[in-house]
């Protein structure tokens, strides 16, 4: 049994310091040994045996001074000087292999290993049955960590026959030796990390064998502790198989071993349990808990004394009881717990979607008063007396919530089932609300302070998780008003997690109207006297605040927009600024020494919960925004880095808030909005305080990563208006950062840059935009993916800025820019569109971008050519490529946005026809239906004939066009359909688009396609007039009600050909169109007459 406990000890710690004659003792004994020669005498039995109890009394320590070598050596030589006819010596050396192997904690080299398992195993085979407990004993200390050297012996110990399986067996009438064969078994699949595993098939047979070892009854002739104890074992082997199996990556304890372990699982949950206390009655869990954290228990109707629950003590059973219950008590206790582990093993080794399907075996979905609750997780939870199991079962509740919104998403309750069957999203609804009951009365009645902070996380994964926008309300609301209490709890742990509660809280499908109004609740609702929040009577409140006892009532002047302050920005703020109380500082382990502040955890857990405020619900956080203001300043201006680092990612949060506001769509009223002016001042206060010294703080790459986000998330409109200097600081810092040896550092900086290059009072400075250019396009070349990505958004942000320059009216920005710069941006463009797709997505937008900025001045120069040439074509191969669909995206994107430069040879240059070949490609047979739109959309853009070229060129664009319409709803991915309808609108658009620009020599070819397919397309035509289908895209260039203007000048237009001799091509298309105007208007009720062209 030792052999499983030395896993935990490290082979290569530092010696302890030995008594200095512990290793000379051995030395003396050793060479004793080592000089016996084998000898069948009485006297040198008599010897060996004294020798042996002489090594075995030692009192060894690990790392006492003893070579692993050494120690191999003896025993090698103590083998070779016992036959195995002498059974009390095989006796004797088998307990010395084990002693030593583990008092000293040696794993045997391979060399020894073999002649010592040969040796062990023929013990086995030969001595009498009596010897077999010692020699399995010395067989886990050998094997242990050593399975994939014992790759010869396996089929001997492993096989059908082998040694092993018959003595794990449950003929085997012996239980010590069954359980000392699992043991064996057990440390042949343990590996010290980095190491081999134990070869496939035999992980799988022991598993199995632990598997039927657990299964197998209790036997008569065995007692309770000794079956418990061997319960313990097999549960804690098969808990390390499993998890060595994850770490290898292999699926041996996958889909076909969860339905077992799940099941085995499941019923060694309740160990100690009677048969009638596994049904417990609705009645005995009320509804809603009642008391607070610091009252004793609140008891539980059990009809099981077994699952009598202990308050008096956190140890595994109460001192009240002795004796041997005491002791059972303890064993089932720890069976239980080895269940568990076992549990939570294969949970973190299995897929979710997996584990999913055992969910309503561990989760209760009962919560009706009176029904009969099904024994879950949550029955351990609230019944079982060792707080140490309930902790157990608590991780292995939050193990399976973890990663669970996916599967929780379906739950939906918000209006009353009343059918013949329950729906699946009822009954996953029906859990989350018991978790939620379970959980909260968990909370009330729990005195352990280790287990009381894993309710609470596991509370805050369940709020993580939950779809309480698809929930009736109310369940947040008790969690937020019972979890108050606890964030004055003496133990640091339990409020750093309530704390963590409240984030989620906070966090979840933020923002949510129940939230809002428990954030606007008093500030005094819901608290004890020892837990309300600190005084408030002035804005810097916290600065002024005495670390004295919190008062209940707190008179204060309301916040502009708010009936009350909100009392969790003010415990927050209080918490990371106001020096601890003395009621809470007896069990601050975590604070530093000295410290006058709360524990480092609970202070950045405060940060945290702010950043979510500002994040989800700035509405209540911008009437502190200079109060916080300055709690940041404070932050990045301690010593410590996490706290910093946490100050500016609020910070950040704040800033983004801010420009959230100000956004075009917002719908926030101007009223409602932060004032400029303020923010204004906000920043000039950021600016003047430590946020520059973060900046420069290299021995924090970290934290100057976050500063540069931080100040990427400035207010364009507040910077203009900030002080000359305070602008130019801002871009010299990001400017030099730039050059950062830090890839996170030179990541931040990029984006940085990318975002100001943007702001209107910058994008028209052509010294800022050539640096930031020059600064991008350095880190385009940077080995990291990451920093790429980052400059080519940059990079697409500024010749997004480029081509805003480009329309307004002055034209001193285009003369100004460097033409040898932008062949630069243009070179640099072109590689990165080879690069990885996170580069290229971008890198294309800005090819699209820089080609339409090009003037003619640049075109004409014999040096653009050679470069618009190459930069096409890594356009066209980027459309045709199979890539994500955001590259492709963009590359059509890009493609129309080449097409509107009217200074480039479209129609003539040698690249049109492949350019319009790879978009037909894509308007036709692209999977995905984004992309075949913005094709589409690309094939519209051209304002002149002669930019579509020839007959034929046009007559295919024409063509492929008609096809896309056709094929419009063949998909058969079903996310696809829903664009559909932009899809038609698109194509309908470039199709009257063509028709508005045909040529005499076109109309000929366009009838022919009419002829065969002029029925669908009138019918899409019409659909297009009528509204736009469903789902158009907002941002289309045309309104519905517009769109009938469209097809009268595409009428107008063909009319006004002059018709070739003889063709009536003309006034079949002329027919076409006015029907379907006839059509639309007779449909619509309008009254309009057609223009009079037929007779033309």
């Amino acid at each position: 049994m030792a052999a499983v406990q030395v896993g935990g000890s490290p082979k290569n710690e530092p010696a302890r310091e030995v008594p200095p004659d512990q290793s000379s003792a051995f030395r003396c004994l050793s060479a004793r040994l080592c000089a016996l020669r084998p000898d069948n005498s009485s006297s040198a039995r008599t010897e060996i045996h004294l020798l042996f109890d002489q090594l075995i009394s030692e009192n060894y320590s690990e790392g006492g001074g003893v070579a692993p070598e050494d120690v191999c050596t003896l025993l090698v030589q103590a083998c070779r000087l016992v036959p195995l006819n002498q059974n009390h010596l095989v006796s004797k050396v088998s307990q010395l292999i084990h002693h030593l192997l583990n008092r000293l904690q040696v794993i045997v080299d391979e060399q020894n290993l073999d002649f010592l398992l040969a040796y062990a195993i023929s013990a086995i085979q030969q001595c009498s049955s009596w010897t077999h407990m010692e020699i399995l004993q010395a067989l886990a200390a050998l094997v242990y960590c050593n399975g994939s050297k014992c790759q010869k012996y396996l089929p001997g110990l492993l096989g059908k026959s082998g040694i092993l399986m018959k003595l794990s067996d449950l003929a085997q009438p012996d239980p010590e030796v069954r359980r000392a064969a699992v043991h064996c078994m057990a440390n042949l699949c343990l590996s010290v990390p980095g190491q081999p595993y134990l070869e496939e098939p035999y992980p799988e047979i022991c598993f199995w064998a632990f598997l039927t070892a657990l299964q197998s009854p209790k036997s008569s002739d065995m007692d309770d502790i000794t079956f418990c104890m061997s319960r313990k074992k097999k549960s804690k082997v098969k808990s390390k198989k499993i998890q060595q199996g994850e770490e290898e990556e292999e699926e041996s304890s996958g889909e076909r071993e969860v339905a077992p372990v799940a099941g085995l699982g499941r019923e060694h949950l309740h160990e100690g349990d009677t048969p009638c206390s596994s049904s417990l009655g609705g009645q005995s869990l009320p509804v809603e808990g009642s008391g607070t954290a610091g009252k004793d228990r609140v008891p539980l109707p059990i009809r099981s004394a077994g699952w009598k629950r202990v308050s008096s003590s956190e140890s595994d059973y109460s001192d009240a009881e002795g004796g041997m219950q005491s002791k059972m008590r303890s064993y089932q206790a720890k069976v239980r717990q080895g269940a568990l582990a076992c549990f939570l093993s294969t949970i973190k080794s299995i897929e979710k979607k997996v584990l999913y399907g055992y969910w309503s075996a561990f989760v209760p979905d009962t919560p009706e008063l009176g029904s009969p609750q099904s024994v879950s997780l949550m029955t351990l939870t609230l019944k079982d007396p060792s707080p140490k199991t309930r902790a157990c079962a608590l991780q292995v509740l939050s193990a399976i919530l973890e990663g669970s919104k996916q599967f929780l998403s379906v739950a939906e309750d918000t209006s009353d089932h009343r059918r013949a069957f329950t729906p699946f999203s009822v009954m996953i609804a029906s859990s989350i609300r018991e978790l939620h009951r379970c959980l909260l009365l968990a909370l009330v009645a729990e005195s352990s302070s280790q287990t009381l902070t894993q309710i609470i996380k596991c509370l805050a994964n369940l709020v993580s998780n939950s779809p309480y926008n698809r929930l009736k309300l109310s369940l947040l609301t008790k969690v937020w008003n019972q979890i108050k209490p606890y964030i004055r709890h003496k133990d640091v742990n339990v409020r750093v997690s309530s704390l963590t509660l409240l984030g989620a809280i906070v966090s979840t499908h933020a923002p949510l109207p129940e939230v809002l109004l428990l954030l606007q609740q008093p500030c005094s609702s819901g608290l004890n006297s020892n837990s309300a929040t600190p005084h408030l009577g002035t804005p810097d409140w916290w600065k002024k605040a005495s670390s004295g006892p919190f008062l209940e009532e707190a008179s204060v002047s309301s916040p502009k927009g708010s009936s009350e302050p909100c009392w969790l920005i003010r415990l927050c703020i209080s918490t990371v600024v106001l020096p601890k109380e003395d009621s809470c500082s007896g069990s601050d382990a975590g604070s530093a020494a000295g410290s006058t502040y709360e524990p480092s955890p609970m202070r950045l857990e405060a940060l945290q919960v702010l950043a979510h405020l500002a994040r989800g619900y700035f509405s209540m956080t911008q009437v502190y925004l200079m109060e916080l203001g300055e709690v940041i300043c404070k932050c990045m201006g301690e010593a410590d880095p996490s706290i910093q680092l946490h100050g500016a990612k609020l910070l950040e949060e704040l800033g983004t808030g801010l420009i959230q506001q100000y956004k075009p769509d917002s719908t926030i009223a101007s009223g409602q909005r932060v004032p400029v002016t303020l923010v204004v001042t906000f920043w000039t206060m950021m600016l003047n305080g430590p946020l520059p010294r973060a900046l420069q703080n290299s021995e924090h790459p970290t934290l100057q990563a976050s500063a540069c986000d931080a100040l990427s998330s400035v207010l364009p409109e507040a910077f203009s208006s900030l002080p000359s200097d305070k602008q130019i600081l801002c871009i010299t810092m990001l400017l030099g950062l730039n050059d950062s040896k830090n890839r996170l550092v030179k990541a931040a900086t990029s984006r940085a840059l990318g975002v100001y290059v943007l702001f209107p009072c910058l994008r028209q400075d052509v010294i800022f935009v050539a640096d930031t250019a020059n600064a991008i396009l350095m880190s385009l070349q940077d080995k990291s993916l990451n920093v790429r990505a980052k400059a080519a958004w940059s990079l697409g942000n500024l010749t997004d800025t480029l081509i805003v320059n480009m329309e307004t009216p002055d034209p001193s920005f285009q003369e100004e820019f460097s033409g040898l710069l932008l062949l630069k941006m243009l070179r640099s463009a072109i590689e990165a569109s080879r690069d990885k797709d996170k580069v290229k997505s971008n890198a294309v937008r800005a090819l699209g971008n820089l080609l339409h900025f090009l003037q003619p001045s640049h075109i004409e120069k014999p040096r653009f050519a050679e470069m618009i040439e190459e930069s096409i074509q890594a356009l066209i191969s980027t459309v045709l490529i199979e890539a994500a669909m955001k590259v492709r995206w963009n590359a059509c994107y890009a493609m129309g946005n080449v097409f509107k430069n009217p200074a480039l040879p479209l129609g003539t240059a040698p690249w049109t026809s492949q350019a319009y070949n790879a978009l037909t490609s894509v308007v036709t047979s692209c999977k995905n239906f984004k992309v075949r739109i913005r094709s589409a959309t690309a094939l519209s853009i051209p304002s002149k004939r002669e930019h579509y070229g020839s007959v034929d060129q046009y007559v295919q664009i024409w063509n492929a066009l008609v096809t896309a319409l056709q094929k419009s709803e063949d998909t058969t991915d079903f996310l696809e359909f829903k664009y559909c309808a932009s899809l038609r609108t698109q194509i309908c658009q470039a199709l009257i688009h063509l028709l508005s620009l045909a040529s005499a020599s076109d109309l000929p070819c366009i009838r022919e396609t009419l002829e065969l397919n002029g029925d669908m397309v009138q019918s899409f035509i019409l659909q297009f007039l009528k509204s736009g289908a469903e789902g158009e895209d907002p941002r289309a260039p045309h309104s519905s009600h517009g769109r009938d203007q469209l097809v009268r000048r595409a009428l107008e237009h063909v009319g006004s050909i002059q018709a070739l001799a003889g063709d009536t091509a003309r006034r079949a298309i002329m027919g076409f169109l006015e029907d379907i105007l006839t059509v639309y208007f007779d449909s619509s009720g309008s009254q309009i007459a057609l223009p009079e062209l037929t007779s033309r």
